[in-house]
């Protein structure tokens, strides 16, 4: 088991994961009835077992991987000293799931072509490969035929707002930008590769970034502070001639106006009408959201959410007086945490997992960048985000257009939601003129 890393948090406790899953390694009796002994501790103390493995077993006592759901880091420690208080119990150690999940990292790479005999060595190096470079010298369109370029992303952080925690540094945004790349590859068949670039200088993460870009079809700029992150993406774009994707710019907003479009039907109205408040402005998201949902012809702006249709938080949790305060059927997207009382709203949706409608930009950009590099788009139009937000409110209404409550958007892993997106945004780029190529 890897070790728990450093926290605040009670010695020898690793913090929960935010499934709040913890693996206990446990020393109990070897005798009949110890297991059940601790599993009924454990539910006793308000906690969940899920999963067992044995990893040794002597005469005297047995050492089990022991997979519990707790609340929190303080409950964890509560179940520990539980543990150990009965005779002949001990914890050695914890782990957190997703940290095994992540050992070693969450991508690979593979290679596409064989390696098994001298005529494949030939082919794939030299004296093969030169005719390749050659065709490469003298039309540099050819490397969309014969390299990665033609389907690959290159994922861009500076650390400095790393999933929500702020800036943490370039190092700790690597396993961010990683799973980026899970997502593009799983979800999208495109290959990316993650780049934390190691400065706070605008110049120089652009420079760096535009140096280093013939190698790919597109980038993907992630875990950036505002406002710092639109004026890389506003610079990249300027320079270069292949698309340039913000997270929230491109991702997160366009979950929101889907997730916006269908709660408004929900409540019987409709975006062009209504009155929403955006919250958080200084933030990524929120100017992200504020600039697409301008762009969608919304009825009306505000920063109050009193007396509003609806109401995206980017700077915090919603409480239930905010909801009380908004128009009847109100929809509220909570995008930074959850709150109880933003559950009184008619439609309820936030960021988190454990939301009945999980508003994530992973609904969105796998499938933009599909879309995008499937027609060798040169950039990335509002036409092409308006038509990705469309594409993904629609995959969340049934045979018969309705759409529910509990439903607003899809999970990010329902069938044929990439595929859906990514011919409306080849679509819209090829309306928009910014396609090399017609969508095949």
């Amino acid at each position: 088991m890897p070790p728990a890393p450093p926290t605040d948090v009670p010695k020898g406790i690793c913090m929960p994961d935010n499934l709040t899953s913890l693996t206990f390694r446990t020393v109990m009796p070897a005798a009949t009835g110890s297991f059940g002994q601790l599993a009924r501790l454990i539910g006793e103390a308000g906690a969940q077992v899920g999963a067992v493995d044995i990893v040794r077993s002597g005469r005297t006592d047995v050492t089990r991987d022991v997979q519990v759901r707790v609340r929190d880091a303080a409950h964890a420690g509560e179940v520990i000293a539980a543990i150990e208080g009965l005779p002949g119990f001990s914890v050695e150690d914890t782990a957190s799931r997703v940290l095994e999940e992540h050992q070693g990292g969450a991508i690979a790479m593979r290679n596409r072509m064989p390696l098994t005999s001298r005529d494949d060595l030939s082919m794939a190096y030299t004296p093969g490969v030169a005719r390749v470079c050659m065709a490469i010298h003298h039309d540099f369109e050819q490397a969309w035929n014969y390299t990665i370029k033609a389907n690959s992303v290159m994922v861009v952080s500076d650390g400095s707002d790393v999933v929500g925690m702020g800036d943490l540094g370039v190092d700790a945004s690597l396993p961010a930008c990683e799973s980026v790349c899970l997502f593009l590859r799983d979800l999208a068949g495109v290959d990316a590769f993650p780049l934390p670039v190691d400065t706070r200088d605008i110049a120089e993460i652009v420079n760096t970034v535009a140096l280093t870009s013939s190698v790919f079809a597109g980038i993907h700029l992630t875990d950036i502070a505002a406002p710092r992150c639109f004026e890389i993406a506003e610079a990249l774009d300027a320079r270069l001639e292949i698309p340039v994707l913000h997270v929230d710019r491109h991702g997160s907003a366009v979950a929101v106006l889907a997730a916006l479009r269908n709660g408004l039907a929900v409540a019987g109205k409709d975006l062009a009408a209504a009155t929403v408040a955006v919250t958080g402005r200084a933030t990524a998201g929120g100017t992200a959201t504020a600039r697409l949902l301008e762009a969608a012809g919304v009825g009306a702006f505000t920063e109050d959410p009193s007396g509003a249709d609806a109401l995206v938080a980017w700077d915090g949790p919603v409480n239930g007086g905010t909801v009380s305060g908004m128009a009847a059927g109100a929809v509220v997207l909570s995008m930074a945490g959850a709150s109880a009382g933003a559950m009184d709203a008619a439609v309820y949706g936030s960021n988190l997992p454990t939301s009945p409608n999980q508003v994530s930009a992973a609904l969105a950009f796998p499938g933009i960048w599909r879309g995008a590099i499937d027609v060798r788009a040169t950039t990335i139009t509002d036409a092409m985000l308006l038509a990705a937000a469309d594409a993904l409110a629609q995959a969340a209404r049934d045979a018969d257009n309705a759409v529910h409550a509990q439903g607003i958007v899809p999970s990010v892993l329902a069938g044929g939601l990439t595929a859906r997106i990514a011919a409306a945004v080849s679509a819209a780029a090829e309306s928009s003129g910014v396609a090399r190529r017609a969508r095949a």
